[in-house]
């Protein structure tokens, strides 16, 4: 019998993966460690739909789920396995950055008015984030959809904004969601040089001024990577989550004495 007349191998398939899941209004999160969020051609992705209501966006945070989709996309959710997520005692403050810091809560001698705020424009602070340019990132997943929802959720007291101030201007800053001892890093901006990273500083000088061990990231980025962040298990990630949910929340206060906790 010739080469070509032989029956040639086939490949196996694919195995079939379940359709994500779509998620009528009120309706649960599945589970985060389905084999889906392991084995689909996105990982993490864990659902599909829903609202974007304060009540579905608490129920989501404490299992670990965040929405994140673009134009024209339905909602997504994702768990990401694993997860980056800066333990406050790590992060890292480089020399230079240091000084920046310094030179920032001394008003650069007087010469300036700097301050941190929390809560005072957080509207500006997500539409801000909203628009920023960011290398190599077409759009943004910031849709006013989204930008409606985290208003919402910092209506109701469970977003917050960290701002940089300079001469009374609003320079950077990030926003995040706090449930319990929790703390949720979602975006931040900056129109002046280390702006989001001295807000980004305040934040953790406040998170151990307050017991709040870390703050989730999401995602691997080598920014956050080089001020102490660092990917963990999800399974780790959600087990934390779920022990600091229903501890007392902090007061979103932030004092220049605060900055003692990092200089």
């Amino acid at each position: 019998m010739s080469a070509s007349s032989q029956s040639q191998p086939q490949s196996q398939p694919k195995p079939l993966l379940p359709p994500l899941p779509q998620l009528g209004a009120g309706e649960a999160f599945p589970d985060v460690n389905i084999q889906h969020a392991l084995s689909h051609e996105l990982p993490g992705l864990i659902a599909v739909g829903g609202r974007l209501d304060v009540a579905t966006l608490k129920r989501a945070y404490s299992h670990g789920i965040f929405p994140w989709f673009s134009e024209g996309q339905p909602i997504l959710w994702w768990s990401t396995d694993p997860r980056m997520v800066l333990r406050v005692a790590d992060f890292k403050v480089q020399p230079s950055f240091k000084k920046t810091l310094k030179k920032f809560t001394s008003g650069f001698n007087g010469a300036l008015d700097c301050e941190v705020r929390f809560d005072t424009a957080f509207e500006q602070v997500i539409n801000a984030c909203s628009t920023y340019k960011r290398e190599g990132q077409r759009g943004t997943w910031i849709v006013p959809q989204m930008v409606d929802a985290y208003i919402a959720l910092h209506k109701a007291g469970f977003a917050h904004s960290v701002e940089t101030w300079v001469n009374g201007e609003l320079v950077g800053g990030l926003y995040c969601v706090n449930m319990g001892s929790a703390v949720f890093g979602e975006s931040m901006f900056s129109h002046a040089t280390d702006a989001s990273k001295i807000a980004l500083a305040a934040l953790v000088c406040f998170c151990r001024a307050n017991g709040v061990e870390m703050v989730d990231c999401q995602q691997n980025t080598a920014h956050l990577a080089s001020l102490g962040a660092k990917e963990i298990p999800r399974d780790a990630f959600v087990a934390q989550v779920k022990q600091c949910i229903d501890l007392p929340s902090p007061v979103w206060t932030f004092e220049p004495q605060l900055w003692q906790n990092l200089l």
